[in-house]
């Protein structure tokens, strides 16, 4: 059964929900839209005026594969709002979902304020039962926190009025978001009550009826999840990128042997490709958060440390390999391929690509970048430092050599003789082994890939 075939049966025989998402990013906006997509009627907050009006006009501030079809058809039918305050729309709501940021401290502790800024509002403005539930990605222990500041507010006011919190982490992929969130692998839930247990399983109904799992559990163990469920997964990545070294030492080839290993079930395919290291909003500040939460218990996550320091010296690989070939890259051309930390998305936050040009710009290079759709922001942080292509060809041109740090599908195929043409030099360095060595020989590259 189709997850619209069940969101049609839900909307049939359930009332309206009414729900807030407290802000308008990444996990808040695609959070509220899908939502609205399950009929939910959802309002959308944002202290950012600018934000907000932009919204209303229908302008998006991410780029996520199928979320401007969604939030158009949504925001048309009604079941989208938006507003700047809180407190004016709280008595229409059941739930109120926290989704602002937590940036990392210096330190790599989750910077929560803006939790907490979320639940003071809501403690001076409920009226009536409401569940407060946390979909930031928080240390173990800040949802207490969360219903301490609410209780602090009552307090000052005078008031007692019933509420509850919960924790109910993202796991939503960029690139494919609204899939996610339409057909999760499972959805966690972190209650303390059986009405926020109930007011929770009845918002996810559909998924329910459609037999996805929603797991519920305390709490802490709900914030604690989402931790390691990144942390496992940036743990592979590390693993495999260590390995590749090792084949380059050793003359074996880690595509091969992730195969193999991939075959075994108690292993399985995903999240073993080596590459150039991972980057984005989660897995760099989820790993370092978790060390920073084992350090203020009296911890040493040895392991995991490690996959840290691992994939910090992993983004620098690219740049290794570009000096080593090319003997030093001062005043040499290089043409970078992909600016995203990964296909699907614009988002550049903690991206290779970015360690790549700093260091190329430290070192006197020219540099010529492109991608479909990053462009834009990278040109935000480097302005006229760096030239700006319009294609994979342009950026080619004239270059020393080219380093493919993202691996979108349409540089899969690219006329590499037109780029050989181009190409001032012949060096090719590929950070996600999506090329075939024998067949850049065949074009009369110099070609180097990651652990082959």
């Amino acid at each position: 059964i189709s997850y619209k075939i069940i969101i049609t049966l839900y909307n049939r025989n359930l009332s309206i929900m009414n729900i807030a998402i407290v802000g308008t990013g990444y996990v808040g906006l695609v959070t509220g839209v899908c939502f609205a997509e399950m009929g939910v009627d959802v309002w959308c907050v944002d202290v950012d005026k600018s934000k907000i009006d932009a919204l209303e006009r229908g302008i998006i501030p991410i780029y996520e594969e199928g979320l401007k079809e969604i939030f158009d058809k949504n925001y048309k039918d009604g079941r989208v709002h938006f507003t700047t305050d809180l407190s004016a729309i709280i008595d229409n709501v059941d739930i109120v979902f926290i989704a602002v940021g937590t940036p990392p401290d210096e330190d790599g502790s989750a910077d929560v304020k803006y939790v907490l800024d979320v639940a003071r509002t809501f403690g001076q403005s409920i009226k009536k039962y409401t569940l407060l539930v946390t979909k930031s990605t928080v240390p173990v222990g800040t949802s207490q926190k969360v219903k301490e500041v609410v209780i602090s507010e009552l307090s000052k006011r005078g008031e007692n009025i019933p509420f509850d919190i919960a924790s109910n982490p993202e796991f939503l992929k960029e690139g494919s978001a609204t899939k996610d969130f339409m057909t999760p692998d499972r959805v966690i839930v972190g209650v303390e009550s059986e009405k926020a247990k109930e007011l929770m399983s009845r918002l996810y109904r559909p998924l329910l009826l459609n037999k996805f799992r929603v797991i519920f559990m305390d709490i802490p163990s709900a914030e604690m999840t989402k931790y390691v469920a990144n942390s496992m997964l940036a743990t592979r990545i590390s693993f495999m990128n260590e390995v590749a070294a090792l084949c380059e030492k050793t003359g074996a080839d880690v595509s091969l042997v992730r195969q193999g290993i991939a075959a075994d079930t108690r292993i399985g395919n995903k999240f073993l490709y080596p590459g150039c290291g991972y980057g984005g909003s989660c897995f760099p500040k989820d790993v370092k958060a978790l060390i920073k939460t084992a350090s203020d218990n009296g911890l040493s996550m040895k392991i995991i440390s490690a996959v840290d320091e691992v994939n910090n010296n992993q983004k620098k690989i690219l740049y290794n390999k570009l000096n080593i070939a090319l003997n030093g890259v001062e005043n040499r051309v290089i043409a970078v391929w992909g600016l995203s930390f990964k296909p699907g998305t614009d988002d550049i936050r903690e991206a290779p690509a970015l360690t790549l040009i700093d260091q190329l710009l430290e070192n006197g290079a020219d540099i010529r970048v492109f991608d479909p759709i990053a462009i834009d922001r990278v040109r935000e942080r480097y302005g006229d430092k760096i030239y700006y292509a319009s294609s994979m060809v342009d950026a080619a041109k004239g270059a020393d050599a080219a380093a493919l740090v993202t691996e979108w599908k349409q540089f899969r195929l690219p006329d590499w003789q037109e780029i050989r043409n181009t190409m001032r030099g012949n060096v090719i360095v590929d950070g996600r082994n999506i090329y075939d060595p024998q067949e850049m020989f065949s074009y009369g590259f110099n070609y180097y890939s990651i652990g082959r």
